[in-house]
């Protein structure tokens, strides 16, 4: 995280937090967690960080449960 880039540290911080927690690493969960909040990371930030990753799980969950097929707007081409 020392190279040059256009996402702020903040946000970088808030990636590796739902990164880590898809994964279940709690070690990881809890230091980015600690980075981000001495980044500025309100509770706030921290409460709907949360709130989108549950929801973001539970989304994945269901269509992968289903077998929703991609729409073909998404796919990749």
């Amino acid at each position: 995280m020392v190279a040059d880039s256009v996402i702020d540290p903040l946000t970088k911080e808030m990636i590796y937090i739902a990164v880590s927690t898809a994964n279940g690493c709690s070690y990881c969960v809890h230091s980015h967690t600690a980075a981000a909040r001495a980044k500025g990371m309100t509770e706030a930030q921290h409460g709907e960080l949360v709130s989108i990753i549950g929801l973001a799980g539970q989304t994945n969950q269901m269509v992968t449960a289903m077998q929703i097929p991609v729409d073909p707007q998404f796919e990749v081409r």
